[in-house]
């Protein structure tokens, strides 16, 4: 295989070719929030299944109008109407209520003048008008939300208003995720000499729960072969092992040799982003297995940039990303002749979009600078800078 750094869009594409999206189930609606649909959900009902009021006021007869009417019945929201409007009467009714057949308009109640049992309209209706038609949203058998379609609080309110259940959504894919390094140790211990906290381990973790994942985050492994072969192995039997640490070229890296031994085909190892070149890309059978670098923002890079949208599209997803918007830089930045750059910056909203500032401290292990960004802006490769009010892309860090 070709030592030669993979480009980022060739690297996401080897990564989306070995994709092979996940078996289907039903689920509760109410539990449905970030699954992906695997099938088109179709209404059961129109919607609105009634013509219904869209204001509290009175159901007549536009023609009627202008003139004072009889109030014959009041229509409550959930209750039928009583029976038909007859010419020259009129019905008081709230929002959301049946409009009664033989009306064709509602006239809101701030514009009329009642009194007893009689209400005086003085002016000429237009005919529909306050009036929801049945079906106007949606009729029954039409699609509601689309296959690929990931559920968020609207697509859920949709799906309720027009009668679904239980919906089709492929399975959460199931990652293991795995730090190495003898230095490791768990956020709360005592560090000895040559140590440091294990931040990679919990940062791929929710990273990677928020792009719909069951997590199982495995304990750190020492720079041992043996230990390495017993976490990886375990590690394989998910759907996607995400290791971090151990895939460079130095005597401890162990990772990558290790999962060759175990069947583990490599697709790519290297790709022309900074930071994070060092990353590899393999699968067993069905199972995908991203060697992340150990510093964290590389980690962090290369999960935002190839191992989310490979969930994604592992669950059907119709566009897994990643997604890229525009903003504008508030700063000069270099760019990097052979690679390209992930900025961590800092997002405000400005008159023309989004103003993109990036923060100082840009080295690969600066985690803790990290933190104060909420966005990845992307520099591609070239000579030279970008100026200052450049527009660019930028990636959104949750």
């Amino acid at each position: 295989m070709s030592r030669e750094l993979v480009t980022r869009e060739d690297a996401l594409a080897l990564v989306l070719g070995q994709v092979v999206p996940l078996d289907a189930e039903e689920v509760a609606l109410a539990g449905a929030a970030g699954r992906v649909l695997a099938a088109d959900q179709r209404a059961t009902v129109d919607l609105p299944p009634f013509p219904s009021s869209a204001m509290d006021g009175f159901a007549v007869r536009a023609l009627d109008a202008p003139a004072r009417l009889p109030v014959v019945a009041r229509i409550a929201a959930g209750m039928p109407a009583p029976r038909g409007l007859e010419p020259g009467e009129a019905m008081a009714i709230a929002t959301g209520g049946v409009v009664p057949e033989g009306a064709d308009s509602v006239v809101p109640i701030e514009y009329v003048v009642q009194s007893d049992n009689e209400v005086e309209i003085p002016g000429t209706p237009v005919a529909g008008e306050n009036i929801r038609p049945r079906g106007s949203d949606i009729r029954a058998g039409e699609v509601v939300v689309a296959r690929g379609s990931r559920l968020g609080a609207a697509q859920i309110g949709a799906l309720a208003a027009a009668g679904l259940e239980r919906v089709s959504c492929t399975r959460r894919p199931r990652v293991a995720v795995l730090a190495t390094g003898t230095e490791l140790r768990r956020p709360g211990q005592t560090l000895g000499p040559g140590e440091v906290y294990d931040a990679n381990g919990v940062l791929l973790a929710s990273a990677l729960a928020s792009a719909g994942a069951d997590i199982e985050q495995l304990p750190a492994v020492a720079d041992d072969e043996s230990a390495h072969r017993d976490a990886l192995e375990h590690g394989l039997e998910a759907d996607v092992l995400v290791t971090s640490g151990g895939v460079s070229v130095g005597p401890h890296d162990l990772v990558r040799r290790i999962l060759g031994e175990l069947g583990v085909e490599e697709v790519f190892w290297g790709v022309a982003v900074k930071p994070g070149k060092p990353l590899a890309f393999g699968v067993r059978d069905r199972t995908l297995v991203f060697g992340l670098p150990g510093n964290p923002v590389s980690s962090l890079v290369g999960c935002e940039l190839f191992v989310r949208p490979a969930l994604l599209a592992l669950q059907g997803a119709a566009e897994p990303g990643p997604t890229f918007r525009h903003g504008r830089l508030a700063a000069a930045v270099r760019r990097n002749p052979q690679r390209d750059q992930l900025l961590r910056a800092r997002t405000s909203a400005s008159d023309d979009g989004v103003t993109l500032e990036p923060v100082t401290g840009q080295e690969s292990h600066m985690i803790a600078r990290a933190a104060t960004a909420d966005a990845l802006v992307l520099a591609p490769q070239g000579e030279g800078e970008l100026p200052a009010g450049e527009t660019v892309r930028y990636l959104p860090l949750a």
